[in-house]
């Protein structure tokens, strides 16, 4: 099984400026990815996709080369996850370079663990679409709508039981995607079914969208040195 690492990082971030080359506890977002990729596999297979020249500088500098640079049609708001993994796919078909599988590692999850990771390429086969990790939800019993009268209804937990009898529901997390990458090319991402999941914990599910994301992200990581 041949594995693309994909670490996609556009340029225009708008609630946290610059935020995949911004320092977090003393290194650069995108390089808590870069170190589990390099973790697992050679540089010749990891692949930072980007559209800026200063992403492209600290990637370089952190001593990872970056094989391209992203065209301006992917790198807009509307475009999306899929066409970028494809496009990348197709940079290396054209340099007869084939995978079989994407692992994608978006830089917002800088506390997944390369454990982790390890584990989650164990669920996967060549009949599945994808492996996702995710995170168990407790949305499910509280979430609620407004209804016509303008009073709050449960939408998922009618009867309004304990959060804890409620059935088991997931939300991805946004750590890991590990793709097929044939089934990719025919269905994107919206079309993919045969999915497994990969639970992951509350901390290293940690999505940094938010600069409170951030400063929460920032706080376990150096608290965890300092206990080191």
């Amino acid at each position: 099984m041949k594995i693309l690492y994909i670490i996609p990082a556009r340029g225009g971030s708008k609630g946290i400026p610059h935020k995949n080359i911004k320092m977090l506890a003393g290194k650069p977002l995108i390089c808590y990815s870069i170190d589990v990729a390099k973790a697992l596999t050679t540089d010749e297979n990891i692949c930072v996709s980007t559209d800026d020249n200063e992403i492209i500088k600290v990637v370089e500098e952190y001593g990872l080369k970056v094989p391209f640079k992203r065209p301006d049609y992917l790198a807009t708001d509307t475009a999306s996850t899929s066409d970028v993994l494809v496009h990348a796919i197709e940079y290396y078909e054209r340099q007869s370079k084939r995978y079989d599988v994407i692992v994608l590692l978006q830089p917002t999850s800088p506390l997944r663990k390369i454990e982790q990771l390890k584990d989650a390429l164990k669920l996967y086969n060549d009949n599945l679409d994808m492996v996702v990790s995710v995170k168990e939800s407790h949305a499910p019993a509280v979430l609620c709508t407004e209804n016509i009268d303008g009073f709050l209804e449960l939408s998922i937990n009618k009867t309004g039981i304990r959060r804890q009898d409620v059935s088991s529901h997931y939300e991805y997390n946004g750590a890991v995607y590990i793709v097929n990458v044939e089934m990719l090319k025919q269905k994107t991402f919206a079309g993919l079914s045969r999915i497994k999941k990969y639970v992951m914990d509350e901390q290293t599910s940690i999505d940094i969208d938010t600069l409170l994301d951030w400063d929460f992200a920032e706080f376990l990581i150096i608290n965890k040195r300092e206990n080191n």
